[in-house]
This record gives C-alpha cells, sequence and structure tokens, in this order.
C-alpha cells in the first residue's frame, strides 16, 4: 500500500475555488513524500496529462495515475485508446519511468455493461502501452540529442503506421485471450446467464 493524494480542478458549485486544488496537492506531495495523482479526466480539454508526466517525476520519486475518458471534466468513464492515452503512455515509456509509475483504470460509465467496460478499458490501456514500447525510443532519442529533428520526425512519424495491431493480436493468442472484438460472445453470455439475473 502506498499513499498517493488527488488534487481537483473543479468542485460542485464552486467551479472558482476547491480545496484541495492540483497545485496544492502537487507540492504537498512533493514535500511531504506522498506519491500525486495525475486523474486524467480532471484537465481542460486542451491540458494534456501526459505533459505533466515528466514534469512530476522530477521532483517525485513515483507517480500514480487515474487513467480515464473525460467528459466534460468529469473522469469516470471507460478508457479508450485516443490520443490522449495514448500520448500518456509514450511520456511515460520516454521518460524510462516504467518503474515509478502506478496505473488505475476507470470503469465507472454505469450505461456500459460492466464486464465490457473492464475489457475494453484493459485491452485499450495495454494496446496504448505496447505502442509506446514499440516506438524506436532510442534511435528518436539519439538524433533528438543530434539536433536531427527530420530523422526525429520521420521515425516518429513512421512509428504511427507500425503494424503494432499484429502485435497485439499475437500477444493475445499467446496468452490463449480473445483476439479482436471476439471477446463480446463472452461478454454477451456473461451478461445473458449472470447479470440479467441480478
Amino acid at each position: 500500500m502506498k499513499d498517493c493524494i488527488e488534487g481537483k480542478v473543479f468542485g460542485i458549485g464552486l467551479e472558482s475555488f476547491t480545496v484541495g486544488s492540483h497545485d496544492f496537492y502537487t507540492a504537498y506531495a512533493a514535500k511531504n513524500g506522498k506519491i500525486p495523482t495525475i486523474d486524467t479526466g480532471h484537465y481542460h480539454p486542451t491540458e494534456s496529462p501526459a505533459d505533466k508526466v515528466s514534469s512530476l517525476l522530477q521532483f517525485v520519486p513515483e507517480l500514480m495515475l487515474h487513467v480515464s475518458r473525460p467528459i466534460r471534466w468529469d473522469s469516470d468513464h471507460v478508457t479508450l485508446m485516443d490520443d490522449s492515452t495514448i500520448d500518456l503512455f509514450s511520456e511515460i515509456v520516454r521518460a524510462g519511468a516504467l518503474e515509478r509509475v502506478h496505473y488505475g483504470l476507470d470503469y465507472f460509465d454505469g450505461a456500459i455493461n460492466r464486464i465490457g467496460a473492464y475489457v475494453i478499458g484493459s485491452r485499450a490501456a495495454q494496446k496504448c502501452m505496447l505502442r509506446a514500447l514499440l516506438e524506436p525510443t532510442d534511435i528518436i532519442r539519439r538524433y533528438e540529442l543530434e539536433g536531427k529533428t527530420a530523422q526525429v520526425l520521420t521515425y516518429l512519424e513512421e512509428a504511427k503506421a507500425m503494424p503494432w495491431g499484429a502485435v497485439y493480436d499475437e500477444f493475445c493468442e499467446r496468452n490463449n485471450v480473445p483476439v479482436g472484438e471476439s471477446y463480446l460472445k463472452e461478454v454477451e453470455a456473461y451478461e445473458k446467464e449472470v447479470t440479467s439475473k441480478r
């Protein structure tokens, strides 16, 4: 068990003041040896939670992530493989922080089948991490240090088209996990046989 604290950027009925703001808890964590939590749904839509990872890791030894899908600053929606989540996992890998970052995913969205939400969110996070791990980070870093920005952009762009999906399918196959959307059959069967009777 590790102590983590999470600030808020808003409060119910108190849009201009929230006790326990992001700034307060970030400073408190750094000063008191606590782990700050970045909730990906608690930022302005134009603000990137990924940008905060390498900055915070300069001042705290560990970081906790509450990875969810923001809907108007409300965070508790099923994690998807969207640009924000891809960027978040890429930043962690690029920063060499795999051992310093902890992850929690969110499945709160009550409009979605609970098992389906869990599977969708888990697989989305796995895919984002896989893409980040497959990126040729060492080559990109070397070119960056040499000031060869055209080469950096070339590798970043080519990495986007890598056949990471085939790698993920093979990962699932090797671990006896349904490939692609075939998991839906099991989710639907569980819903029919178990959750519909609750």
